[in-house]
């Protein structure tokens, strides 16, 4: 028997649980299940993230203390997971003592291992708001490439890491106004004294192998960067015992709270926690979204292999949600939150829907309405549920046959399928393990189709083949409810109902049950009713119009509520920057960057430009060379170390795949200005 420790990346305590958070919280539930279904010790450990700015912020437009508003929404936060079927161990808070005093305890031995150092460095400062800004409340221009729009911490085009501080034209997101910098005292962790112990383990396989080469290029040919740990007040978190005014920042204490929370559930139940968190005989699983895998594989394990913690032994990384292709939006309705969705639809469509989209690899996933129907309907209702609703009503007062019948194999080769099923779990292949379950439900039907149990009964003198056939079809029902208790837990509770038993072990797909009473047939589930679904969507909408006539041109708002615009500028500072018609003349991949392509650009004559730009995710180079663009023709060049960018070609869109190229009209030729 195995002994696991299982988390999910703790949800922030600033807002509701959306369709988007459900996709990690109802894998690692399904993993939980399967692996207690297994016969494995596991813990599920989960608590809301409750520090930091935002929380001040909001407490106080609410006119309420910030303990008042985290304990309200971690109400919320886990009726919605409950609602959902996902059931943790222990459900925490990192604003906890326990967690204070593991913050406490790692501390020290940072500080005891030399890795903390003291730096006065300039700070955003937010004159409006009176607080230091935090990377999440600051939006500007990527020093490195150039890219607009980009977060305060890294950037989502060319992967630099950079402070609040470094950004050019930055905007509090808080005010909206231009903060002005502020020296103050700051903490730092040097992780790169680890340099070589990181760039093992990020390689060692605990990483999925996507997330381990992405890695690869912080430990190339630069020292890993100093993480600013620390915040001055005022700060909502703990106050750092040996820095007076300063406090540790929200991702010192967030991971912390995964052991803390741990503490509590030790403590509730008669355990110890090295037992859990320093002990071999215990693996550390943690389940995250990809957006922050920086932290969770570079600074958490820093953490515990300084001060003498559990190393995970493995990370699952999932990808994004998307609904019908698109990112998820609240003008379009599909921007839906958790409690939203139960108030119209089963919460069991979703976990299946999820789990024949979640692979282990490092992958989006899209939402798309008509399949989501459709997968419901033909698969649990039409192959699964199907089995048990057209035959258990002719056996009920008779019971299961005494001896298994003959099936011509069908159920030694259910079982035989066990095992194959078992390691896609294990593995996090959901898809996978859900399309083996599904190839064995299109075996059972037929022989449910070819023998006809409603026709057997007409005849009396068939009653032994009738219960048998019946006999047979419910087993094979009951072996597909098994394989699927860990996505289905409703559905295996309602047909252990109907055969008399709980369905609690996956080695009971391995033995057919017989000479049992077969329980008055209730129903387990219904058909996706679409109207219920567009019924969500519009309500879910928040952004409505007035207008009583339809407008020419039905363009969303989404992208400049998601980009708001700047301030005012005259027409000199417009004249700044020279814009300039250029020709691709030449495109290639960049093998060492994720999101570059380098492009030589062609201003007319003998005159070019290198550009680097952050576009491969939208355009293969091939289909560049020839085309027209708008560059920034008099930017500094800048040194990277994929070579020298002399320049910045112009596109909109949020990133991504949603990345659109501005093209001049026709009739312009390189060389000629724009303004």
């Amino acid at each position: 028997m195995r002994q696991l420790l299982v988390t999910s990346a703790l949800p922030y305590a600033n807002g509701p649980i959306h369709i988007g958070h459900l996709v990690e919280y109802l894998q690692t539930d399904i993993w939980v299940r399967f692996q207690k279904m297994s016969g494995n010790r596991c813990t599920y450990i989960c608590a809301d993230d409750t520090h930091g700015t935002a929380i001040t912020i909001r407490a106080q437009a609410e006119g309420r203390s910030e303990e008042e508003l985290i304990a309200e929404v971690s109400e919320a936060h886990q009726r919605d997971f409950s609602g959902f079927g996902i059931e943790f161990d222990h459900y925490g808070s990192t604003n906890s003592e326990e967690s204070r005093a593991v913050c406490h305890e790692i501390w020290t031995a940072l500080r005891k291992a030399d890795m903390i150092k003291e730096e006065e460095i300039d700070q955003l400062f937010d004159t409006e708001k009176g607080v230091f800004l935090a990377d999440r409340f600051v939006r500007g221009t990527c020093p490195n490439c150039g890219s607009t729009d980009q977060p305060g911490d890294n950037c989502d085009k060319c992967n630099a890491t950079y402070s609040p501080a470094d950004l050019i034209d930055p905007v509090s997101t808080l005010s909206g106004t231009t903060p002005e910098i502020r020296s103050a005292k700051h903490l730092f962790v040097q992780i790169e004294k680890l340099h070589g112990f990181l760039n093992d383990w990020t390689q060692s396989g605990t990483l999925p192998s996507e997330s381990a080469n992405y890695l690869k290029n912080f430990f190339l040919n630069e020292p890993l960067r100093d993480w600013d740990i620390s915040r001055p007040g005022p700060y909502f978190g703990f106050e750092i015992p040996d820095s007076p005014g300063n406090y540790w920042y929200v991702w010192y204490d967030a991971p912390i709270g995964y052991i803390g929370t741990t503490k509590q559930w030790c403590d509730a139940n008669g355990e110890k926690l090295d037992d859990w968190w320093k002990s071999e005989n215990t693996e550390v699983h943690h389940f995250i979204g990809k957006d922050i895998q920086y932290f969770h594989t570079l600074f958490w394990p820093a953490m515990l292999k300084t001060a003498g913690f559990s190393l995970p032994t493995k990370v699952h990384i999932h990808g994004f949600l998307t609904v019908d292709g698109e990112k998820m939006s609240k003008s379009r309705g599909t921007f839906i939150e958790a409690a939203k969705y139960l108030d119209h639809l089963d919460p069991s469509y979703l976990r299946y829907y999820y789990a024949t989209r979640l692979s282990s690899r490092v992958e989006d996933l899209d939402l798309n309405p008509e399949e989501f129907v459709s997968k419901i309907n033909s698969d649990l209702v039409g192959k699964v549920v199907n089995l048990a609703s057209r035959t258990a009503k002719f056996i009920q007062n008779v019971g299961l046959s005494s001896e298994y019948p003959d099936d011509g194999g069908l159920f030694e080769t259910f079982a035989a399928k066990g095992s194959d099923i078992s390691e896609a779990y294990e593995a996090g292949d959901f898809s996978k393990a859900m399309r083996m379950i599904m190839e064995l439900a299109d075996q059972a039907n037929p022989f449910v189709e070819n023998n006809a149990p409603w026709e057997l009964r007409k005849d009396e003198s068939k009653a032994q083949e009738l219960q048998d056939v019946c006999t047979v079809s419910l087993n094979l029902f009951r072996t597909l409810a098994i394989y699927l208790a860990p996505v289905l837990p409703e559905l295996a509770i309602k047909a252990g109902e109907l055969l008399g038993e709980e369905l609690t072990s996956w080695d009971q797909a391995q033995k057919p049950l017989t000479g049992s009473a077969v329980n008055k047939f209730k129903h387990m589930m219904q058909r996706v009713d679409p109207a219920k679904i567009e019924a969500m969507i519009e309500e879910s909408k928040q952004v409505e119009t007035t207008s009583t006539t339809a407008p020419l041109f039905e363009d969303s708002g989404d992208a400049l509520a998601a980009t708001p615009l700047g301030e005012e500028i005259t027409i000199d500072d417009f004249l700044k920057p020279d814009l300039r018609v250029a020709r691709i003349i030449e495109a290639n991949e960049v093998p060492e960057a994720r999101k570059l392509i380098q492009l030589t650009l062609s201003l007319g004559g003998d005159e070019t430009r290198n550009v680097f730009a952050g576009i491969k995710s939208a355009y293969e180079p091939g289909e560049l060379v020839g085309r027209l663009v708008v560059m920034v023709a008099n930017l500094a060049p800048r040194k990277m170390k994929f070579g020298v960018s002399e320049g910045m070609i112009i596109a909109s869109g949020p990133g991504g795949k949603d990345i659109f190229l501005l093209s001049p009209d026709e009739g312009a030729v390189p060389g000629q200005r724009v303004g």
